[in-house]
């Protein structure tokens, strides 16, 4: 088994947590609030980045995003597992690729999940949903599950939504049967269609990204996405200090109400990124114009 350097996750206590780290060429900055309207934090995010040089080389250094659904406890204990799931059976796999590895490790997360909601009733119903990101040498591998998700900044002024949202109102936005305002405040917004632990088999999204020095990733739930516009995101993002483009999104937030727990990772690409060759499994993504109906391009060959 390889050591699985677990730097970050939180939050331990279902309340407020920030982290911040730098290593090699990336930068991150991870928070994760409660919110106005809630009393427990389910929302789970996770930073993990080897010490080892071969292993970071090898496997990359991974951060994640949960949001975790099924009342009180179960919420929590879901998103917490499937990221704690999803780092160990990664770094542990034996599949060829990193694609492989991901995939695996979420398709493993997903019956842990599953079978703990089995066998606990009072965790009956719980999931998740999961972006985590990996990233190693020039590329960024990315798995999907529900409607968390995955922004890029590039040249300090155009942002993408990268993942594609697994809920009811985005499959009628890209139907074309609502439009971008409509759908931020349906009520049916918060319905996804798929999670992990839900189900007992779980299909998952996965892309590639090559990666430029000076990019800016941002992983988040929906409760930042949910009430932050892209141009805020935008403007947030373009600051050297990650930490305080951190907490101003979170402030962003909770002015805009608080509704749910809000949690962000933000991942600078702060110097040149080593070559890497391009590993085979994942759809590539391939940038159009910025704005709603580029992020909600289809990403699918």
């Amino acid at each position: 088994m390889a050591s699985i350097p677990l730097t970050r996750s939180g939050p331990e206590d279902g309340g407020y947590f920030e982290h911040q780290w730098a290593g090699g060429y990336l930068q991150v900055h991870l928070i994760s609030d409660v919110g106005k309207k809630r009393t427990r934090n389910e929302d789970c995010c996770l930073l993990c980045a080897p010490e080892d040089r071969v292993t970071a080389e090898r496997r990359g250094t991974m951060v994640a995003v949960a949001d975790g659904m099924g009342g009180v406890s179960g919420g929590a204990f879901a998103s917490k597992l499937a990221l704690q799931t999803i780092a160990d059976a990664y770094y542990n796999g034996s599949e060829p690729t990193i694609p492989a590895r991901l995939h695996e490790a979420v398709v493993r997360a997903n019956r842990r999940i599953y079978e703990e909601a089995e066998s606990h009733p009072e965790y009956y119903g719980m999931g998740t949903t999961v972006s985590a990101t990996q990233f190693a040498g020039q590329y960024a591998y990315i798995a999907q599950v529900g409607d968390s998700r995955v922004y890029l900044l590039r040249d300090g002024t155009n942002i993408w939504q990268i993942t594609e949202d697994h809920s009811l109102v985005a499959e009628q936005v890209r139907n074309g049967f609502l439009s971008e305002e409509q759908a931020r405040t349906h009520s049916l917004r918060n319905l996804i269609t798929r999670a992990v632990g839900t189900k007992e088999n779980v299909k998952v999204d996965l892309f590639s990204l090559e990666l430029k020095q000076g990019d800016t990733l941002m992983i988040c739930s929906d409760g930042l996405s949910g009430l932050v516009e892209d141009t805020q995101i935008a403007k947030s993002l373009c600051t050297d200090n990650l930490q305080g483009a951190a907490r101003a999104l979170v402030g962003r937030a909770l002015e805009g109400g608080g509704s749910d727990n809000i949690t962000v990772a933000i991942v600078r690409v702060a110097a040149a990124p080593p070559p890497a060759q391009l590993e085979p499994g994942a759809v590539a993504v391939r940038l159009t114009r910025p704005g709603f109906l580029g992020k909600l391009r289809k990403l699918f060959s």
